[in-house]
């Protein structure tokens, strides 16, 4: 597949008067384009400003992060917001969606700034969502309210879908559904998919794992077997 993502020697670094605190020391990694890669490591282990700095939500203090021909380390902020908006699709912990609008506003909201979107009820179907096209948020779960956040980010057809603790607010079961929904998503459409998360159990579903501890990648795994989030229990 070829390396798609790569940081070089990336460091974050925030000065609180004299002292430089290392959000991120000398981290260097290659992701490949299609996998799940999944980033593991306890609060405070710098994967969710390594995240931040993939999305183009934070600009790193020196070294190289590049994806694809682009090197996004570079760009100024107007690249940036392009970037953001047009090549990153982004899934957090809390849902984000606007509670006065249905499931289907929430995801056109988003397709009306970009180029070549998706349709909005095509994507809400493909996450299993085809029944509450007109819901708002009040009247959906947990697992229906994330499920309207992913189909709100696959509608820009990103070249990464980001998700940071994407299970952390949903129960077992629900988290489990999530999980598939992700992993399918990769393998039908060849698209990266970046997990954050302290969850270690995930590392079986991964193609690629990079664990962090304080700020330093640990290490880099390729998974040759990774299962389907079905087979996996924790």
């Amino acid at each position: 597949m070829g390396t798609f993502v790569k940081f070089k020697n990336v460091n974050k670094i925030y000065k609180t008067g004299d002292v430089n605190l290392f959000a991120l020391n000398d981290v260097s990694f290659e992701i490949e384009k299609g996998e799940v890669c999944v980033i593991l490591g306890q609060s405070g282990a710098g994967k969710t400003t390594l995240l931040n700095i993939l999305g183009g939500m934070d600009t790193l203090t020196s070294g190289e992060v590049t994806l694809g021909d682009k090197v996004i380390s570079l760009f100024s902020k107007r690249e940036l917001t392009k970037f953001r908006r047009e090549d990153i699709g982004f899934v957090f912990q809390f849902y984000n969606l606007i509670p006065n609008l249905t499931a289907l506003e929430n995801v056109e909201i988003v397709t009306q700034m970009i180029k070549d979107p998706l349709p909005a009820d095509q994507v809400l179907k493909s996450v299993g969502l085809e029944d509450r096209l007109n819901n708002f948020p009040a009247q959906l779960s947990g697992g229906e309210q994330q499920r309207v956040a992913i189909a709100r980010a696959l509608a820009k057809n990103p070249k990464i879908l980001l998700c940071d603790e994407p299970t952390g607010a949903l129960d077992y079961e629900t988290g489990r559904q999530i999980l598939k929904l992700l992993q399918d998503q990769s393998r039908k459409k060849g698209m990266l998919v970046v997990i954050v998360t302290h969850n270690s159990a995930l590392v079986n579903m991964a193609d690629r794992v990079i664990r962090m501890r304080s700020g330093s990648v640990v290490s880099v795994d390729k998974n040759e077997n990774a299962l389907p989030i079905e087979e996996i229990e924790w």
